[in-house]
């Protein structure tokens, strides 16, 4: 069945590690209603070689660590960066982690409503009975707080204030109030292992700013982008390699592509060269996520329409669809790019790259 999902979800795609991880600390103390102990957590994001846990994130285990300290606190998590700094994934991760579901998941949006973050109604069983446990329909954040489980808020930062505010009083007294229902059902006590982890993209910051109030409520984590070229190029090495193989399609991003490809996110993303040389950055955001898309992109195309091997030519053709988003400004700039500097690198595979150039 997983082989027919696009995208399965990390507690399925990751159960075996789970389960390992779960067993060897089995005896060991953790915060209440979590299912795995904070080390544990820790292991599970980062990859353990010992323990055969594979490396799911890139980043610095203090932040890691200080994210997991978060959850195990009274106070929320708000993880922002950059758009395609794996936030949600980590979010995602993390969830699974402590919970083993990281499927309560609320999609802020300017159309986000009150109903989509905590419950709403089967208005014919409403009518036909009258408020009560069977015709509430609940949401990620009901289901949340009664099964004592992480909820994500993906992109907080683009629903209205007075939304974002509905979330004050679950934050600060862990009690959600159904006025509707009648006895002790009008009151919901979250249970033990119950967290919140929202996202914000830096971005969006400034569209729907969030009340003091709120940020009080939340523990701060800023995603920084991969820094390192040599981690940068293995995340996406792997990673497109896996969209490929889940795709069925019998190709692999050769390493020297990938140098291309990641040597060009980092550098445009940065705004210098290796060298040192300062070039424009293009107002599209060069993340290590389009750079995974590019690279599949690029062994998909191959696949369909070439020589069912990756090649300059199609990382180029690539190139446009990831970066020619928000101006066609950045179009010259990714020429100049190209003509500047892509020109004067050495190696076959860079010569060919450049001679591409006539596809932009």
């Amino acid at each position: 069945m997983i082989e027919n999902i696009q995208r399965p979800a990390a507690e399925v795609l990751y159960a075996e590690e789970l389960e390992k991880l779960r067993s060897s600390d089995a005896d060991k103390p953790r915060p209440a209603g979590w299912r795995l102990t904070p080390q544990s957590v820790v292991k599970f994001v980062l990859g353990d070689e010992k323990a055969k846990i594979s490396a799911k994130f890139v980043g610095a285990r203090s932040v890691i660590e200080r994210c997991v300290v978060a959850l195990a606190t009274n106070r929320g998590l708000l993880l922002i960066g950059e758009p395609g700094t794996a936030k949600s994934y980590l979010s995602e991760l993390l969830a699974t982690a402590i919970s083993g579901d990281s499927t309560q998941i609320i999609q802020g949006s300017a159309g986000t409503t009150e109903d989509n973050i905590k419950y709403s109604w089967n208005y014919a069983l409403l009518l036909a009975e009258g408020p009560s446990e069977r015709s509430l329909v609940p949401a990620p954040l009901y289901n949340g707080m009664k099964n004592g489980q992480v909820v994500r808020f993906e992109e907080i930062t683009r629903c209205p204030l007075e939304i974002q505010d509905t979330l004050l009083s679950i934050l600060s007294d862990r009690v959600m109030a159904i006025p509707e229902l009648p006895g002790e059902g009008s009151t919901l006590f979250a249970r033990m292992g119950f967290n919140l982890i929202a996202t914000a993209n830096t971005r969006d910051r400034g569209v729907n700013e969030m009340s003091a109030a709120l940020k009080r409520r939340f523990n701060f984590e800023t995603v920084q982008p991969i820094a390192d070229l040599n981690q940068e190029m293995a995340l996406v090495q792997r990673e497109t390699d896996k969209l490929l193989k889940r795709a069925g399609v019998p190709v692999t991003l050769p390493p020297d592509m990938t140098e291309l490809l990641v040597t060009t996110f980092h550098e445009l993303r940065r705004g210098q060269t290796a060298d040192g040389q300062a070039i424009s950055t293009l107002t599209t955001v060069m993340s290590t996520a389009e750079a995974v898309s590019a690279g599949y992109a690029a062994g998909i195309h191959s696949y369909y329409y070439g020589t069912q091997h990756v090649t300059p030519e199609t990382l180029v053709q690539s190139l446009i669809g990831s970066t020619i988003k928000e101006s066609e400004d950045d179009l010259k700039k990714l020429r100049h790019y190209f003509n500047n500097v892509v020109k004067e690198k050495s190696g076959s595979s860079w010569k060919a790259y450049y001679e591409a150039r006539h596809l932009l």
